[in-house]
């Protein structure tokens, strides 16, 4: 079994993209996993919608860089909607 270069790069696309968005921020917030797997999952997506919809202004060989990269953003503006609106932790409180 072979895996394929798409996996692949948007792994190191969710590596950048997470890392870029935690130096924007100043901090990850404890969300560090989430924000990976997010944007990992969102560059795997953007790529695969990408060839969908003819989307080929940048590519790396057969990858979409510009449409994993935007859907990449998508994925990390979600997690960092939910960790800012879901249910705050109160110091004390669950121990």
């Amino acid at each position: 079994m072979t895996i394929g270069p798409a996996p692949i790069l948007a792994l190191l696309g969710g590596v950048f993209h997470t890392g870029l968005f935690v130096l924007l921020r100043g901090s990850a917030g404890g969300q560090l996993p989430l924000l990976f797997v997010a944007a990992a999952l969102g560059a795997w997506a953007g790529d695969a919608l990408g060839g969908r919809l003819g989307i080929d202004i940048l590519q790396i060989g057969d990858f979409r860089l510009l449409a994993a990269s935007a859907i990449a953003w998508v994925g990390l503006g979600v997690v960092a909607v939910v960790a800012i609106l879901g249910p705050a932790r109160r110091a004390g409180v669950g121990r």
